[in-house]
């Protein structure tokens, strides 16, 4: 997780707070303050999709959810969860399985386990070693400290590796890629330097782990090592563990490099892994790595990157290490081996249903992981235990006599670290019902200080701030929606500012992959949320085996009180979902993030029509120039096509249809509020049915170019981003790689399914114009 700078020195030149000789720094009083920084209860009585008389009645219990939820339970159950290394298949991660789901049947839910079987490879064999000019033998292992009393259970913890890497072992001259994103060897083409049969070492950071040996190996690499450099987890960050929270010199990040086409288990795509499916080889799964690659502390890889010569890197590629960083290739040589045991494992998820009164056909699902690298008291137990915590509120406010309108699942999904395995496929077994009956999905997953954040699908951008309006930032005593909304503004574009000061909701970020919401939102079209609090965290040991509850409980959330803010915010957000008469979706925010989408492709067009034309003018003038100097090697870049020009209009279309259709929508859900009567039982019934397909009509049955698995044209992960999103991936993807004809071919596509989106939204109007008529 990346950290953010303080907000609070923003306050004065926002003018929401005001600085006096008596008490300093003070949030100025509500009638001075911006639209969106007032509380929902001062601009509307009623909550959004409520009656007044139905708002009058959530509001009372979801103050007692809040008021209920408990600290030192959070604390308590971190402690029982991550007291032994549980990954895919172990001991300990089955009997946390048990436990949660005694947990949620003690609390009232009807509980189950739904297994799958599914390829988790464990190591059997891992060699790093310097060959070449002197010798080194990487110790690949994180010693135990005296401080910590679970970082000795080294018979339970999974050594240090990155899961679904081929096996191999391979000898040849290293070379230093940076980040090892495309952009990095798009600088080495310019210095001369080429990785073909070489070993590459990337650092870790600036993209997902999976990118650095796909890139390389499409750049003709053999095999692929990965550190943490100090620079970017370690002692320039801060001091390093135990005395601070930073990885130490030993410290290795594990991980999954499986391959992006799709998620899941690698031997059953697009169906559910049980016991009976039909499996492909191992050689035909088509996301295990192409060449092998193991991870590495820092401590292993000052040897190795202090053995290379050639030019030094640019500025930007310098890490905190106490070498002059130079990009090979030679004199080093390295020897890397990396063989595993191909194992299917079972993933146990744990299914726990609240069934709701009126309409139990219509699911709120909401979800957190419980697997680990090894301890995960962070990474996932702190935001496990915020949905536990949830659910014996939710329990509880049932003995009381509130029952859910809709029903409630909550589920604690195993096997997310190795590549969301319980998850996705649980979406694929269920995939039918899902698109059926899923309201919306909220995740979480690890927890931290600070900020709170929410990405996801844009028609609950609205509900999710109208949620964070009423929740109480612990240390700052302002909602948690004011505190984000001025995070967003600082960080803001300077031409961005003014427009998003001025609007009342925090934008939510689109989501891509990397945890459990991926198979929900971007395979079955399911509205989705990922929930969650940070920036402030003075540490990082992610993936370690030093992320355990000594760790957390001193650098991170020492008190639980932002976690016990997620077990608020989260378990409010499944009641007024839940509860409400008409589902809260609001479509004119997201309609204005798709214009945004388009916007930014025709920008992107621009800038690469000006970027080429400008580089091949330079070309032809002779401005750059080759130099011998191996510490400053530079080759001029090859002279590129412009791009020519694209036909955005049925994107354009799409996003007005998608415009008029929202305002429709949004001023018939206003003008039923205003009359803060509830709307006919089979008139909601027909109403919320249609709304909750609105989301499946981003889906398209061919999914995207070359990666079919995702079928969500507007939400998607890039091929080359990980986890980042990448909206509008079948156009954007093209553009990308300057396949301007490819590009321009998904455009009418796309377009179509913004309008078609923006018919169903009409036919949600249609009914609710006609229910106010009457």
């Amino acid at each position: 997780m990346r950290l953010f700078r303080d907000v609070l020195l923003l306050f004065m030149a926002l003018s929401l707070v005001q600085l006096t000789p008596q008490s300093g720094w003070q949030l100025r009083s509500l009638a001075s303050t911006p639209a969106w920084a007032q509380s929902a209860t001062t601009e509307n009585p009623n909550l959004a999709g409520y009656s007044a008389a139905s708002s009058k009645t959530e509001r009372e219990w979801e103050q007692k959810l809040s008021e209920g939820i408990v600290a030192d339970n959070l604390r308590q159950n971190m402690q029982r969860l991550s007291a032994r290394p549980h990954h895919v298949g172990s001991p300990y991660d089955k009997d946390n399985a048990e436990w949660i789901l005694a947990k949620f049947k003690q609390w009232g839910f009807d509980a189950h386990i739904e297994t799958f079987s599914v390829l988790f490879p464990t190591p059997k064999e891992r060699v790093v070693e310097l060959v070449e000019p002197t010798k080194f033998k990487a110790k690949l292992q994180e010693p135990p400290l005296a401080v910590d009393p679970t970082s000795n259970q080294t018979s339970e913890q999974l050594p240090t590796y990155n899961a679904y890497s081929i096996d191999g072992e391979v000898t040849a001259p290293l070379v230093y890629v940076n980040y090892g994103n495309r952009e990095d060897y798009e600088q080495l083409d310019r210095m001369g330097i080429s990785v073909q049969g070489a070993i590459v070492i990337a650092r870790y950071g600036e993209g997902w782990r999976g990118i650095k040996p796909k890139v390389g190996a499409e750049h003709g690499a053999i095999g692929c090592i990965i550190y943490s450099d100090p620079k970017d987890d370690g002692f320039f960050q801060g001091d390093t563990y135990p005395t601070g929270g930073w990885r130490p010199r030993e410290g290795v990040q594990r991980g999954s490099v499986m391959d992006t086409d799709y998620p899941g288990d690698p031997l059953t795509p697009g169906v559910g892994a049980t016991a009976d499916a039909k499996r492909l080889d191992l050689k035909e799964a088509k996301t295990i790595t192409k060449i092998p690659v193991l991870p590495i502390s820092w401590g292993d890889a000052e040897p190795l990157l202090s053995a290379l010569q050639g030019p030094v890197v640019p500025e930007s590629w310098r890490g905190g290490l106490p070498i002059t960083y130079h990009v090979g290739p030679g004199p080093a040589r390295v020897h890397l081996k990396v063989a595993s045991n191909w194992d299917l494992k079972p993933v146990n998820d744990v299914i726990a249903t609240l069934k709701g009164s009126d309409a139990p056909d219509e699911w709120v699902i909401r979800g957190n992981h419980y697997d680990a690298w090894v301890n995960g008291a962070d990474d996932p137990i702190s935001g496990m235990v915020t949905v536990l915590e949830e659910g014996r509120m939710l329990g509880e406010l049932h003995k009381q006599g509130w029952s859910p309108k809709r029903t409630i699942i909550l589920c604690a999904w195993d096997g997310e670290e190795p590549g969301l395995l319980g998850s996705t496929e649980w979406v694929e077994e269920h995939g039918d019902e899902l698109k059926k009956h899923a309201v919306a999905y909220l995740n979480s997953d690890s927890n931290g200080r600070g900020f709170f954040y929410a990405g996801g699908t844009h028609d609950l951008q609205h509900f999710i701030n109208d949620i964070g309006r009423e929740i109480q930032d612990p240390e700052k005593h302002i909602s948690v929606q004011q505190r984000a909304k001025l995070r967003q503004i600082q960080h803001a574009k300077e031409d961005e500012r003014a427009e998003i000061r001025k609007e009342g909701d925090v934008r939510i970020g689109a989501l891509g992959d990397g945890s459990d919401f991926t198979a929900f939102q971007d395979h079955v079209g399911i509205s989705s949320l990922n929930l969650g609090y940070g920036g402030e965290n003075d540490a990082d040991s992610y993936h370690s085996i030093y992320d355990d509850f000594y760790w957390y409980t001193h650098f991170v959330d020492t008190d639980f009180s932002y976690g016990r803010a997620l077990a608020q915010t989260g378990g409010t957000a499944v009641m007024r979902l839940a509860d409400a008469d008409v589902i809260p979706y609001e479509y004119k925010g997201q309609a204005e993030t798709i214009g945004r989408y388009v916007k930014e492709l025709e920008k992107l067009l621009k800038d690469k029509q000006e970027e080429i034309t400008e580089t091949n003018l330079e070309l032809k003038e002779g401005v750059f120039t080759a130099t011998s100097d191996p510490r400053k090697m530079y080759v001029p870049p090859p002279a590129k096509e412009v791009p020519p020009f694209m036909n955005f209009a049925p994107l354009k279309n799409g996003v007005e249809a998608l415009k008029q259709s929202a305002d429709r929508y949004e001023a018939a859900f206003a003008k039923w509020q205003a009359t803060g009567n509830a709307l006919p039982p089979q008139t909601a019934a027909e109403l919320n049915q249609d709304l909750m397909q609105i989301s499946r009509t981003f889906l398209t049955d061919q999914g995207l170019p070359e990666r079919p698995w995702f079928k969500n044209q507007v939400y998607a992960p890039g091929a080359y981003t990980g986890y980042g999103a990448k909206p509008m991936a079948a156009v954007r993807e093209y553009m990308d790689q300057e396949k301007w004809k490819d590009a321009e071919a998904q455009v009418p596509m796309v377009g179509e399914v913004l309008q078609n989106v923006a018919g169903a939204i009409g036919k949600a109007a249609d009914q609710l114009e006609k229910a106010t008529r009457k």
